[in-house]
């Protein structure tokens, strides 16, 4: 293999990660959401949703409903929490509104997430400011590929590898 095709399969790999990336990100745009779709990393959620569900994600401008499965972030933590919305406080006067999670397959609200995470005793609520997303939709099981990558290291490695063998090595 010479250089040329060496910096054209380069170039056409790089073509397409960019093209899966603009993608993800006009998506993003179009749903309102800083990130269209998550992997549920927990049973949190069970029956909705199992440990390697992908979720679609948008945040459209209306209120948020009880009922409606929210991914959430809570600053100082990097990975969001799927839950489900059980509660909710509207302010009429200024038009706030205060929600209360929970998992499905959890026995008690998220209230101690919130004051554990925000360092805060008196924290008792999210904000939609909070919320990343609402869950619109779902692909069962097939997050596990990414929770494999994260929980074994050795195997991204060696699939990179091997993906970058045979970019290069293909004629």
């Amino acid at each position: 293999m010479n250089l040329r095709q060496v910096l054209t399969n380069s170039l056409n790999v790089l073509m397409m990660l960019f093209g899966v990336f603009m993608s993800y990100k006009a998506w993003g745009l179009y749903t309102n959401c800083e990130s269209p779709l998550v992997v549920v990393l927990s049973e949190s959620m069970e029956p909705a949703f199992a440990r390697g569900d992908i979720l679609f994600l948008s945040n459209p401008k209306k209120p948020i409903d009880i009922g409606e499965i929210c991914v959430f972030k809570i600053p100082g933590r990097d990975i969001p929490i799927v839950h489900r919305v059980i509660d909710r406080h509207d302010s009429p006067k200024t038009g706030s509104q205060l929600l209360l999670t929970k998992g499905d397959n959890n026995n008690v609200d998220d209230r101690g997430i919130y004051q554990e995470l925000y360092h805060n005793r008196g924290k008792m609520w999210i904000e939609p400011k909070d919320i990343v997303g609402r869950v619109q939709g779902f692909l069962p099981y097939l997050g596990m590929f990414t929770i494999f990558m994260t929980d074994y290291p050795l195997l991204k490695y060696a699939l990179l590898g091997g993906v970058g063998l045979v970019v290069f090595l293909y004629e």
